[in-house]
């Protein structure tokens, strides 16, 4: 059975769950996951990239949410703050994720929910994403309430000659999800 569980800022600090989280992101890039980076992966810039990840989670600044299989992470998304008290009541959702062969099982919606219950606890109004253009990506967030509200033309180069759209999205929370 999966489930979803915040990371307690002490949790976020567990050798075993980093382990487990990186192993993930480097298969879901080699999997061809647009996630940060591209394949093949390249384990120390995940690393990197994980580390401050969780080092924001630890401090309080960000949120984790993981989904959980027999005790292992089999997915992943964090709630990012804005960094301004402008922005306060708002998140951004970065780095979701699900190991490759769950995809396509309802482990992205467990997760996607999951993350969508703990901004209602955590009082917030909306949340924002960003899906990288040609994977038709958005349609998956679409399912569940969020609506694309920009697109900046080629922001995300994929490889030499190879630029992609960043598509941005935003979706209520709580009261004020239609």
């Amino acid at each position: 059975m999966i489930a979803f569980a915040p990371v307690s800022p002490a949790e976020a600090g567990s050798e075993t769950l980093r382990a487990q989280l990186l192993e993930m992101w480097v298969r879901v890039t080699d999997a061809g996951g647009a996630v940060g980076f591209v394949t093949p992966a390249d384990p120390p810039a995940v690393a990197g990239l994980l580390d401050t990840s969780l080092a924001r989670v630890s401090s309080g600044e960000n949120h984790l949410g993981v989904i959980r299989r027999d005790g292992t992470a089999v997915g992943m998304g964090f709630l990012v703050t804005g960094g301004s008290p402008l922005r306060a009541h708002w998140r951004t959702v970065l780095r979701l994720m699900v190991e490759p062969e769950l995809q396509g099982t309802g482990a992205g919606r467990i997760l996607l929910e999951g993350l969508h219950g703990l901004a209602a606890e955590l009082g917030l109004e909306h949340l924002t994403l960003t899906v990288r253009g040609g994977l038709g990506i958005e349609g998956f967030y679409a399912r569940f309430g969020y609506t694309i509200v920009g697109r900046h033309p080629g922001a995300i180069r994929v490889s030499p000659g190879d630029d992609r759209d960043e598509i941005i999205m935003v979706r209520p929370i709580g009261s004020r999800v239609s």
